[in-house]
Parts: C-alpha cells; sequence; structure tokens
C-alpha cells in the first residue's frame, strides 16, 4: 500500500469526522461534465505511477493520478493500446478521471467499452475502508464485480485508488473509406457493413460523409476496403483524434451538445440542430438550443437516453431522468458505498 494511499485514507477519515463533503479532483480535464460540485478539494494526481505492466499477460495496473497520455505512451512502445480509445481532453487527463468518467472512444463498439477493459479496482469506501475489487486476470471469481460499478460513477462512490485494465495489441494497418450520403443513407450502409465481415473499427457520419475505418493487418484491411470502396481519407489518424479528443469543429459549438444512446438501426431523428453519428449510428451528438424536455421525450420514443454533454446550462438535469424501482436501486447502491454522502454530491443525481 503506498503512502498517498494512506494520506487519502486519512484526509477521507477526518472529512467524515468533521461531516465534510468532498469533490475529488486530478488532471481537471472534465470539469464542463456534469453538475458542477462543492466540496473540499481531494487531489489525487499524486498518487501516480504504474504498479504493474508486462506485456506478454495483455494487463496494465497503474494509480488513479497516472496521466493517460504517460500510460498510452507505455502501451505504444510495446506496439500495445487501451482498445476502448479513451479521449484525451488535455495533457492533464488521468486513468482515475478516465474510469471515472467511463467515456469511451470510436473503436468502442468494435473493442469493448472502458467497463469492458476494467479488470480490478482498489478504492477507498465512504467509511474510509480501503477495498479491492477484481484482479489481473480477464477471469475472476472474486465476488461481485464492483470494479465495473465504479466505472462511469463519476467519483460519486469513492476515491479510486489503482485500476487494472486489459490492453491489446496495436492494429498492424488503418485505412478509412469516405462515402457521400444522406444521413438517412449513411445509418442504412453503416448497418449493413457492420453486418458483414468487415473489419471495421470505427465509423462517423459528419452531416456530408460517412467514415469507415478499417483496422487489421494489411493484407486483410487492403482487401477489405477493395471490397468496401470508396474514396481513401488521408491523414486518417488526424481525423479520427479529433473525433476522440473532441477537437473537431463540431463540439466547438456553443450550444448544448447532447450525447444521444440508441438503437444503431434508429432512423434519422426529427430534432433542431447538427449531428454527429458514431459507433455504427448507436452515438448521436446533438448541438442544439432546442428544450431539453421536446429532446428527452424523443429520444424516449425510440428507446434511448440523452445526456448533456457540454455547455449545460444552471438548471439543466445532465443525465437522462431516473425514478421508481431504478433511482431506488441508485440510492441503495450510493449509500452502500457512501453512506455519510462525502464524494462528488450532486455530480449525477440530486442525492448523489
Amino acid at each position: 500500500m503506498s503512502d498517498q494511499s494512506l494520506l487519502l485514507q486519512q484526509r477521507v477519515k477526518e472529512n467524515i469526522e468533521h461531516g465534510r463533503t468532498m469533490q475529488i479532483t486530478a488532471g481537471n480535464s472534465k470539469t464542463f461534465y456534469a453538475h458542477e460540485i462543492t466540496g473540499e478539494a481531494l487531489s489525487v494526481k499524486e498518487h501516480s505511477g504504474v504498479v504493474h505492466y508486462e506485456p506478454t499477460e495483455l494487463v496494465i495496473s497503474a494509480r488513479c493520478g497516472s496521466r493517460l497520455q504517460a500510460i498510452e505512451s507505455i502501451l505504444a512502445e510495446q506496439n500495445q493500446m487501451l482498445a476502448f480509445e479513451p479521449p484525451t481532453f488535455s495533457e492533464h487527463t488521468t486513468l482515475g478521471g478516465c474510469i471515472a468518467a467511463g467515456l469511451s472512444g470510436p473503436r468502442r463498439p468494435f473493442a469493448g467499452a472502458a467497463r469492458d477493459a476494467t479488470l480490478g479496482i482498489s478504492m477507498i469506501n465512504g467509511n474510509g475502508e480501503i477495498l479491492k475489487f477484481g484482479g489481473e486476470v480477464m477471469k475472476n471469481v472474486a465476488g461481485y464485480d464492483v470494479s465495473r460499478l465504479l466505472v462511469g460513477s463519476m467519483g460519486t462512490l469513492g476515491i479510486i485508488l489503482d485500476v487494472s485494465l486489459k490492453v491489446l495489441p496495436r492494429p498492424e494497418v488503418e485505412m478509412t473509406s469516405c462515402f457521400e450520403l444522406t444521413e438517412r443513407a449513411s445509418i442504412s450502409r453503416v448497418n449493413k457493413i457492420c453486418a458483414q465481415a468487415y473489419p471495421v473499427s470505427a465509423t462517423c457520419y459528419d452531416g456530408k460523409q460517412l467514415y469507415v475505418r478499417l483496422s487489421g493487418t494489411e493484407s486483410g484491411v487492403t482487401k477489405a476496403q477493395n471490397m468496401l470502396g470508396g474514396e481513401l481519407l488521408e491523414n486518417d489518424s488526424d481525423f479520427w483524434t479529433s473525433i476522440n479528443n473532441q477537437s473537431h469543429p463540431f463540439f466547438s459549438s456553443k450550444k448544448r451538445i447532447w450525447r444521444l444512446s440508441l438503437k444503431p438501426a434508429t432512423p434519422p431523428l426529427e430534432l433542431l440542430g447538427e449531428q454527429l453519428i458514431e459507433w455504427r449510428a448507436g452515438q448521436r451528438w446533438l448541438a442544439s438550443d432546442q428544450a431539453p424536455d421536446i429532446i428527452r421525450e424523443t429520444i424516449d420514443k425510440h428507446g434511448g437516453h440523452a445526456t448533456i454533454f457540454k455547455n449545460s446550462e444552471e438548471n439543466d438535469l445532465v443525465f437522462h431522468p431516473i425514478s421508481g424501482k431504478l433511482h431506488e436501486l441508485h440510492m441503495n447502491v450510493k449509500l452502500a458505498m457512501d453512506p455519510h454522502c462525502l464524494f462528488n454530491p450532486y455530480r449525477m443525481y440530486e442525492g448523489f
């Protein structure tokens, strides 16, 4: 157990004793996301460094304050990568923040999400206890899979200390084919492509063109691209980096930027604003000034959910509303992990 983890544990115990809430901080690259929180700032950025990495095991374990760019550089030296392609919003983005936010990049539908790559986590809970869940193997029987429960919890359940993640070899080559299509034709085309045996690793529609990235061996990707057709995109890695890290011009909008999660075959939505469509049409970004109630009502009709990802206003409900048994389940989990409601209050919903 590191000295930093013990210092963090001591701070948590002191705050329990004095009844003080805490906002967990590190790289602060995602302060735009979710509700603004109050409480005593508790920085975890000094708790950093790789704990264990053996390339042949395809697993890396690192502390929460480790910079994401540093982790990816270490993996790149061994021609490996984090398969869920986490976004790097700044050079200060940390591994712990990446896991707490649970965000995944363009490769997510084809290689799994951040939650799928998480094998184990050690944490400090709301009683000031240091607990460990999962491990460093693909399959384990270490009780409830609490480690994956923490992914995407926005720091509301406890302080993530260390994370063990599955990694994958980097593809030998990648190519991107472009097709000039309407939105409706793009949704249809991308679903047909992904239903076949093409080595697809990302898709995106920007309102004018559909982009389909192929990844794998040189011979396999070249053969697939010849069959798929379309115009080859030059410098395609720059394009996908702009989508992944949200430096693409779409994300510079001052309007609310919504993250809409839907079934991939959902037809075009009758909503006002500009869209960017990813994940074989399962994730649709919307920049719009349309009323949140109208947007959520439309998404509900299609069985999806809607999150205000950026530029939320003061009284906006950022995450999709929950009620009834689902709300009760969320509260029960929160109180089991953080009975004093110390961590990141109101980051996601009122009460937690």
